[in-house]
């Protein structure tokens, strides 16, 4: 058989997937490590469990630092927004009121769906979790997240597609206002995806929304007219400031400047 034949043969699934990484792991040592991780995944289980979404149907794969999870053909993707977003990140407040520097847990989730391979031992391959890798490692989300204050546990990064079937349409529980839109760079992957921290309001950033004719799978390289700017009343009294690839939200006094990808 060639291997057109074989890749002919090879069923794809549509599956929503999902990434999480634990800020600043690196350097607890073993026992910090260990704990960090149990935590970590007794969370993410509660809050998909807490969706609807059944734990054990899922397929897993540790990331070291983090879980990667594959949910099953079918599960509603927003609710791996809502209420899971806020599932998590209330579980993992909770456990960092109560632990000490070397065992809290905060972190950066990525979210996104497309086809993928699932061979007979669980095992997933497929471009949905390249963007998924790319997402997770998003300097915008980094920021995010090392800027929020310390009682906020979660950053989260939704491809354009996944924000588009989900967080678009303004379904029970989920506010497009609290999202922000931004493109970035990492390794050679050029993406588009929206930014969302629970417990901040979202600041849209007129000159760096996705175009209208993005792909739908984050890469953006689709051909055609940009989406109409989205406005926002400027806060009285906010400060940032921001270059490179990204977006920053803020709180302060004063102004914002945003450059988006591509600007000098």
């Amino acid at each position: 058989m060639s291997w057109h034949e074989r890749e002919h043969e090879r069923e794809l699934e549509y599956r929503a997937v999902l990434a999480v990484d634990i800020e600043r792991s690196a350097g607890r040592g073993n026992t910090a490590l260990f704990a960090i991780r149990d935590v970590l995944a007794a969370a993410l289980r509660e809050a998909l469990e807490e969706s609807g979404i059944a734990w054990d149907a899922c397929l897993r794969h540790d990331l070291g630092d983090g879980l990667r999870v594959v949910a099953p053909a079918g599960a509603p993707k927003a609710r791996l927004v809502h209420p899971l977003l806020h599932e998590l990140a209330a579980r993992l407040r909770a456990h960092n009121g109560r632990a000490g520097d070397a065992t809290r847990v905060r972190v950066r989730v990525a979210l996104h769906a497309g086809d993928v391979h699932v061979a007979g031992d669980g095992g997933v391959s497929g471009w949905p979790l390249e963007v998924l890798a790319r997402l997770l490692d998003a300097a915008p989300a980094r920021r995010a997240l090392a800027e929020a204050p310390e009682a906020l546990a979660v950053a989260a990064v939704l491809s354009r597609h996944f924000h588009d079937e989900t967080v678009r349409h303004g379904y029970p529980g989920i506010d497009p206002e609290a999202f922000t839109a931004f493109t970035f760079t990492a390794k050679e992957h050029r993406g588009e995806a929206w930014l969302h921290v629970p417990g901040l309001p979202g600041q849209p950033v007129t000159d760096a929304r996705p175009p209208e004719n993005a792909n739908g799978d984050g890469t953006g390289n689709a051909a055609g007219n940009a989406a109409a700017p989205k406005t926002a009343p400027a806060p009285a009294h906010m400060v940032n400031k921001a270059t490179g690839h990204g977006v920053i939200y803020a709180t302060q006094n004063g102004t914002q400047h945003i450059h988006p990808a591509g600007d000098p």
